[in-house]
């Protein structure tokens, strides 16, 4: 029986595909878990630089499991759905989407916690869950904070769907185009200071919704910390020398 998330590594870069193209990639409970656990244990390997999200066959994903879900509550399923959809805040290395086909309800959730999402032009989107009679309760933070409040609120209520021009004008996705630019962002991004940009993703989580002069004191701090770090050093170091070579040249 093939697994729901297929894992592979590719130099620094961690690949997650959903593989539940019968399904749509719909989001059951053993694909929820295996994305957490495969993102959390991304957070303390120190060989992965990035992450790369995308769905095996037609769709990205189409939400929720709706067998899954009409079955008896259970606890575990809302407990991992929660877990999911709020990764952003731990993973604390950049995550990159590539979609290609539809990304509905809590597919869109799940790009929302993703720091960068390319799609095809034929990708579409859309918070559905009205159309059966919910809301997106748990997605909606996370997406309000990727788009908007209000716009979260009219995509919500009408259910509508919408194309890759339209995700990209309002925020939801970064770039259309192909899998492969989705792949190069991830390598590029995978080669940058792990230090830089586990600091960066941090502050940028740790100083939401704070006042400026805490925002600040924190900007200080992180600065000082990367400021004593090997990797910046270096940095510094290399930059200087380019540049008087550059100079002695002229």
């Amino acid at each position: 029986m093939p697994q729901s998330l297929e894992t592979s590594r590719d130099g620094r870069v961690l690949r997650l595909k959903m593989n539940r193209p019968e399904k749509r990639n719909a989001l059951n409970y053993d694909l929820c878990r295996s994305l957490v656990e495969a993102m959390e244990n991304a957070e303390s390997d120190a060989a992965v630089g990035a992450i790369l999200l995308c769905g095996e066959g037609p769709s990205f994903c189409a939400g929720m499991d709706l067998e899954e879900i009409l079955t008896p509550a259970d606890e575990a399923i809302g407990a991992i759905h929660e877990r999911l959809f709020t990764v952003g805040s731990r993973v604390f290395k950049p995550i990159i989407a590539a979609v290609d086909g539809a990304a509905l309800a809590g597919g869109v959730g799940l790009l929302a916690n993703a720091h960068i999402v390319v799609a095809s032009e034929v990708s579409t989107f859309g918070l559905t869950e009205i159309r059966i009679g919910l809301w997106p309760f748990l997605i909606f933070r996370a997406v309000s904070l990727a788009i908007g409040e209000r716009r979260t609120v009219e995509l919500t209520i009408t259910g509508r769907i919408f194309h890759a021009a339209e995700a990209r004008d309002i925020g939801l996705i970064h770039h259309i185009g192909p899998l492969e630019r989705a792949e190069e962002l991830a390598a590029a991004t995978a080669a940058m200071s792990p230090e830089a940009l586990r600091a960066g993703l941090q502050f940028v989580d740790e100083i939401r919704g704070q006042s400026w002069p805490v925002a600040g004191a924190a900007s200080i701090r992180y600065r000082n910390e990367l400021f004593r770090s090997a990797r910046f050093q270096e940095g510094v170091r290399d930059f200087r020398a380019k540049r008087r070579l550059h100079e002695t040249s002229r």
